[in-house]
């Protein structure tokens, strides 16, 4: 696992109801990945490339995997608000 997108099951949502919450305005910046983290897009779209050219997107009601040492950049295309944790 590298990246991935998909949509979560009930149990996952459910999952997450204390997880911490983050909030990020349009913008691009890089992201290195210290452990591997687990979202919940609450709302919002964004682009994720990695360092090897691979991207994905996702929005609202998606949930994404990253892998612990990726290396990114993030493009948040609409107003991101996820919840997250380690994994």
């Amino acid at each position: 696992m590298k990246m991935i997108v998909r949509k979560p099951t009930q149990a996952e949502i459910d999952s997450t109801a204390n997880w911490e919450t983050w909030t990020g305005e349009p913008s691009v910046f890089p992201y290195n990945y210290e452990q591997a983290e687990a979202y919940l897009i609450m709302e919002g779209k964004a682009k994720v490339k990695d360092s090897d050219g691979n991207e994905i997107s996702f929005e609202a009601g998606d949930w994404v995997q990253f892998a612990k040492g990726l290396k990114t950049e993030w493009h948040i295309i609409e107003k991101i608000h996820k919840r997250f944790s380690a994994i």
